[in-house]
């Protein structure tokens, strides 16, 4: 044997394996069918290095928890927090660092699990792996394989490196963690074109896929890196997480607001310093007193503990959320790139039509439960001749299979390969009991699949003689009959009729399988191929497909009615694609396949993306590209997936949302979302969640800044008219972290709005706050500060108490928080109704609790002496509702107004 040079393989993983013979790959490798030898095995092993993924250095938990304080809103309280501890208020800083803190120790557990994906690729290697070394088997660490090895595989072996088929009996391969493909792929040895996709390489058997059936040996032609799993893993680590819309929106707003403050801070500062001649250490603790006044401390609290809420809540409706943020992003979802197998359709293969000469049937019930009913579809004379020719076929089917029907977990479970199993499911329908039924005909020799043959056969014998079964290919064993069985008997084979049939199955997207028959010897013994060559019988063909999940469909309409388009990306061939994407709505004119996408350049790629809804043989670079390619039009993409190949595009989408149930770790790891039921409709149940979230984040806001704003203009006002502040600094902190927050609380328990779903997206680039909003803000905040500043004149012109004064004002301005909260309920709707102030039980909780606060405030003494309060008599509280309500009946009338000018 001769010896590599070092530099043999570093192309490896560039080469077209697939397109060279078996003898061209040995040579390239210098490798030989006996295996290698111990010490060549070990040389490689030095220059390759082990058949793992490369781990990637985790960050730092340190690290990433002080990443969690990275934004511009966030270094705003912190420097309003250093700010009160110079100004010697230790309390306030505290209170603020504690929000800081807490909002930091949610992200930083909701948050950086992404680079997790690398670690459960990686931990899907074949722990050991069978193999020849010096023309000997031997078992060895899957780590160990080197390029050259020759590893023996058997049904329900994973494969542990990406090989090249040497010899393939009978083989079948479930490439659905790498493809997509809905059924195991059969595979042989003969080489095929350079430019076939990844999903019909069929001499190809690759790293992470299962042998579901017959036997194999490969060569090894990559490990590790250089797999097919390692170039995913390459794809998942280089593709950056982006942002989602609310946290573009905050950033934007938080930038603004700091902006805003600094410059009003600045200006008030040095009309003081300049005009007014104030004492600049005086003007300072006021101009400090502003920036507290105007910074929303309660804000990231309140989105935090919002978007927790709505985990919570999705949680209920089977979708686990990893990426706190990943709730409202849901809500601006523009369009969901779904993968078809486990997610739209339920994975498990079912017969849907079966036809015997002269009559069609269709099959009621899907999945592998054993129940439905089987229709005749014309229902026409002679109904029980047909459904015993209907149940001959089904018990030939059956005795023509291998797999087996088990109930497990509350639920039925396949062993063996799918679409047999489907057959069983089909024969309980049709009241056969393949184990009792299929008894008095036992197996005496089989002839096993193999792709030259397209069919499998089985020989068994009763006491009226022998039988051959065969079911495969129908274009095949309709060449090989030249009778059919008839309600009437045989007669001989309407070809034409059979082609019609076979014709209308598959453009319903159904894998058509034939069944057949042929009498024989009582004594024979054996199958061969001679007695397949003519003179069978043909029984019927049998329509399986993966059926759609029929709440499913629902959800997809739900989403189209909600002005989001639905794209099916799957791994199954365009016509089985097409006749999906049908029965669920989508257009489905035109199929995109993989292919096309290696001919377009980003523009062209992103026009197609936007026009086309149906995408099949799509690779994980496809995928990839076009989630990119929509994401460059300005859609915000939900990307759906299970497999190892569906990672890049989960980790790239600005919500990631993987299978729960059979959905691989890679994809769970890269996605912000997990499905705990695998199912489409958890995800318009979590969009509509999404929407309610972002609504009642928006509310928050609108309610909590007037009272900054209110505030603020306070402390302008008397800075600028060289007045005694109204409100001092730390009764504005108590006011912006106890009361506003409590109430605010309120709503991120607001249900969804009717018509939430029959909305379309809310732009990507449009603002958080609406002109009409900032309007609102702009207005309650001049009520507020008018209700305060009167309040704090009256009582300060009646006893000159600036603590009397004072306490008034800020009950005042509670006051109006309290009643601007059921304002605020409705938007735009009106609020006086008996509901708006009974229909949320958090808001009523939350108004008696800031009672309470405020009255404990006013009361106590020892909050009288922190914030310098006084009792208040009834004449005053008189004086507080009635400003109260006059804010109230005034924010309402401006709601009228808006509402007939949008009419």
């Amino acid at each position: 044997m001769t010896t590599p040079s070092a530099a043999k393989f570093p192309d490896r993983e560039s080469r077209a394996w697939h397109a060279m013979s078996v003898h061209e790959v040995i040579a390239a490798l210098d490798a030989h069918h006996n295996g290698l030898s111990a010490e060549e095995a070990a040389r490689r092993l030095r220059i390759h290095g082990p058949n793992r993924l490369p781990e990637m250095p985790p960050r730092h938990p340190v690290i990433r928890f002080l990443l969690q304080f990275h934004s511009v809103l966030i270094y705003v309280l912190l420097a309003a927090a250093v700010v009160t501890a110079a100004i010697g208020h230790v309390v306030d800083s505290a209170v603020i660092l504690a929000v800081v803190v807490i909002n930091a120790i949610v992200g930083f557990v909701q948050e950086g699990r992404a680079e997790q994906a690398m670690g459960a690729i990686r931990a899907m290697l074949a722990p050991k792996a069978l193999v020849l070394r010096d023309g000997h088997r031997m078992t060895v660490d899957a780590a160990d394989l080197v390029p050259g090895d020759v590893v023996v595989l058997e049904a329900g072996d994973r494969v542990p490196a990406d090989l090249r088929l040497l010899h393939a009996k009978s083989v079948e391969v479930d490439e659905a963690p790498l493809t997509g493909e809905s059924l195991p792929v059969a595979k042989s040895t003969a080489e095929v074109p350079p430019e076939t996709l990844l999903a019909d390489r069929t001499d190809m058997a690759y790293f992470g896929t299962l042998l579901t059936r017959g036997t194999a040996s490969g060569l090894v032609v990559a490990t590790g890196e250089a797999t097919e799993i390692g170039r995913i893993g390459h794809l998942v680590g280089s593709v950056g997480r982006i942002t989602t819309p609310l946290l573009r929106q905050m950033n934007r707003f938080a930038h603004w607001l700091t902006f805003t403050i600094l410059a009003v801070s600045a200006a008030i500062f040095a009309f003081g310093v300049l005009v007014r001649g104030y004492d600049v250490g005086e003007l300072f603790l006021a101009v400090v007193g502003l920036a507290v006044a105007a910074i929303p401390e309660g804000l990231p609290a309140i989105l935090t503990i919002t978007m927790a809420i709505g985990v919570e809540r999705m949680a209920h409706r089977n979708a686990i959320v990893r990426h706190l943020p990943a709730v409202e992003t849901l809500g601006s979802v523009t369009v969901i790139c779904s993968d078809k197998t486990g997610t739209l359709t339920r994975n498990e293969m079912t017969v849907e039509t079966v036809a015997v000469a002269g009559t069609v049937f269709d099959v009621e019930g899907s999945g592998y439960l054993p129940e439905g009913d089987i229709r005749d579809r014309d229902g026409a004379a002679g109904a029980e001749a047909r459904r015993a020719r209907l149940r001959e076929l089904v018990r030939g089917a059956c005795l023509c299979s291998d797999a087996q029907l088990r109930q497990a977990g509350g639920g039925w479970r396949v062993e063996g390969d799918p679409m047999e199993g489907a057959l069983v499911v089909l024969a309980h329908k049709a009241g056969i009991e393949p184990a009792r039924d299929c008894a008095p005909l036992p197996r005496i020799d089989t002839l096993p699949f193999e792709t030259t043959r397209r069919m499998m056969a089985t020989l068994h014998r009763d006491d009226s003689g022998g039988v051959i079964y065969a079911k495969g290919a129908p274009e095949v064993l309709l060449g090989l009959c030249d009778r059919q069985a008839d309600p009437a008997g045989e007669s001989d084979l309407d070809i034409a009729w059979w082609h019609d049939r076979l014709e209308e199955m598959a453009a319903e997207g159904q894998r058509v399988l034939a069944v057949a028959f042929r009498r024989t010897a009582p004594d024979k013994a054996e199958i061969t191929d001679a007695d397949l060559e003519a003179g069978l019988t043909m029984l019927g063909l049998l329509g399986i497909a993966d059926p759609p999940r029929e709440e499913a469909i629902e959800a997809v309409r739900r989403c189209r009615a909600a002005g989001i388009r639905v794209k099916m990306i799957t791994g199954d061939h365009g016509a089985t694609a097409r006749a999906i994407a049908v029965r669920f709505g989508m257009a489905a004119d035109r199929v995109v396949t993989g292919r096309d996408f290696e001919t377009l350049d980003l523009p062209a790629l992103a026009r197609m993306a936007r026009e086309v809804d149906v995408f099949a043989r799509t690779a994980p670079e496809h995928k990839l590209r076009l989630v990119e390619a929509l994401q460059s039009c300005g859609e915000v993409v939900a990307m759906t997936g299970d497999g190892v190949n569906d990672a890049p595009a989960l980790k790239r989408a600005d919500v990631g949302v993987a299978m729960g149930i059979k959905g691989s770790e890679a994809a769970r790891e890269a996605a912000q979302i997990v499905l705990a039921d695998d199912n489409f409709a958890s995800i318009a149940h979590a969009v509509e969640e999404g929407r309610t979230v972002y609504q009642n984040l928006k509310k928050a806001i609108v309610f909590i800044l007037p009272t900054n704003g209110g505030q603020a203009l306070i402390v302008i006002g008397a800075i600028l008219l060289g007045l005694a502040l109204p409100v001092t600094p730390l009764q504005i902190l108590w006011v912006n972290m106890v009361t506003t927050v409590t109430l605010a609380l309120a709503f991120a328990f607001e249900p969804a709005e009717p018509g939430t779903m029959a909305r379309p997206p809310r732009r990507p680039d449009a603002p958080i706050l609406s002109p009409f909003l900032i309007w609102r803000i702009v207005l309650v905040s001049l009520l507020m500060t008018a209700a305060a500043a009167g309040l704090f004149a009256m009582a300060a012109d009646e006893d000159g108490s600036l603590d009397r004064a004072r306490t008034l004002a800020v009950n005042a301005i509670v006051a109006c928080e309290a009643l601007y909260l059921f304002n605020t309920r409705q938007l735009v709707a009106p609020s006086l109704t008996w509901r708006t102030f009974t229909g949320s039980v958090p808001a009523v909780v939350a108004v008696a609790l800031v009672a309470l606060l405020q009255i404990a405030f006013t009361y106590l003494p020892p909050l009288q002496t922190v914030f310098a309060t006084v009792p208040l008599d009834i004449a005053d509280w008189l004086w507080i509702g009635a400003a109260a309500a006059a804010m109230f009946l005034i924010v309402e009338a401006e709601k009228a107004v808006a509402r007939r000018r949008r009419a």
